[in-house]
């Protein structure tokens, strides 16, 4: 009789610890099983499917809605983002980015394959073509072109064939003339000349404004097509590190323009980006593409060691529980 009390004393707390035990492990495995609704007989068995297989939609909803309002946020986001540890990173991950450039031997057309096609880089190419073409014909074409061209020329001969320069023509003239010198110097002083010159001024300038209009309307595509033909595929076919050569400090200005950049970018534009990213949505849709097996293997591997902290401690407060019931009956 004595030892069924003791062993009653033993045997109560510890089918408190195991029920304990079992019923946790049941209620946390059911949070996933069954996976479906289960009917007998078209009657249906409660507490199925699992509580989150059944609230997956709505817990789907609340998950993304709590990452993107508390911890995927613009004050979060832009806090860390422009945080001077992240700054400095983007320094130094440019400054790296140039060294490597410096002793980089790759031709442009070569470092550009890294992240184009052969077929992207020759359209690139074609297009630069084409655009400084235009352009410069277009500058080309306008009538004030030919107009400024032939005004600088003439006001270049005008300097030139001023008096000293008229007197200077026409010593030259009488030195090939021999003889006749001093009657060329008598007869058609540096004055005369120069003014003659003078007279000859404007229809000279309209007359070569004209002419140069004329050659660059019918022949300016071809001039400038000639002119930067080729000189594309020279600048790509330039290895990296020359071109870098001798410009350290527009380099340091571009790891400068660089941060201020990415500042801009965050500081105005991370409330758009991130309203076009709509990381609800996509947190949401994530979850309920989801297969439930795989959110249960998935929320395992992340709180393994809870969940069966969790299993534990049911069957210490069972243990507990049955210790205190054995307890009450000693003292009754």
């Amino acid at each position: 009789m004595y030892m069924d009390i003791q062993m009653s004393y033993i045997v109560a707390p510890c089918l408190g610890g195991v029920i304990g035990y079992i019923t946790n492990d049941i209620a946390i495995r059911m949070l996933f099983h069954p996976h479906k609704a289960k009917y007998i007989m078209g009657w249906h068995v409660p507490f199925t499917p699992g509580i989150i297989p059944k609230e997956k939609g709505r817990i789907a909803e609340a998950i993304g809605g709590v990452i993107s309002e508390n911890l995927m946020n613009k004050e979060v986001l832009e806090k860390y983002l422009l945080s001077e540890d992240m700054i400095g990173k983007l320094r130094d991950a440019v400054k790296d980015f140039i060294d490597t450039q410096k002793r980089n031997g790759e031709t442009v057309r070569e470092f550009l394959r890294h992240y184009l096609s052969e077929e992207e880089i020759a359209a690139i190419s074609n297009s630069i073509n084409e655009s400084i073409t235009k352009q410069t014909y277009s500058k080309l074409s306008d009538s004030s072109v030919g107009d400024k061209v032939a005004h600088i020329a003439i006001d270049h001969l005008a300097n030139k064939f001023s008096i000293d320069g008229a007197q200077e023509l026409l010593s030259g003239i009488s030195g090939a003339l021999g003889g006749i010198k001093g009657m060329a110097a008598g007869l058609f002083g540096g004055s005369i000349v120069a003014k003659f010159l003078g007279l000859l001024r404007e229809p000279a300038e309209h007359f070569l404004a004209k002419h140069i209009n004329d050659m660059l309307k019918n022949n300016g595509a071809e001039i400038v097509s000639n002119m930067i033909d080729g000189e594309v595929d020279s600048f790509l076919a330039t290895p990296v590190c020359e071109l870098l050569k001798g410009h350290d400090e527009q380099l340091n200005q571009a790891v400068n323009a660089t941060e201020s950049i990415y500042r801009t970018v965050i500081s105005e534009h991370l409330p758009r980006i991130l309203e076009s990213i709509d990381i609800s949505k996509i947190v949401r849709e994530r979850i309920n593409e989801m297969d439930v097996k795989e959110t249960e293997k998935l929320i395992f591997q992340v709180m393994d060691k809870e969940l069966k902290a969790i299993v534990w401690l049911g069957a210490l407060l069972g243990l507990i529980m049955g210790s205190l019931n054995t307890l009450i009956q000693v003292l009754q």
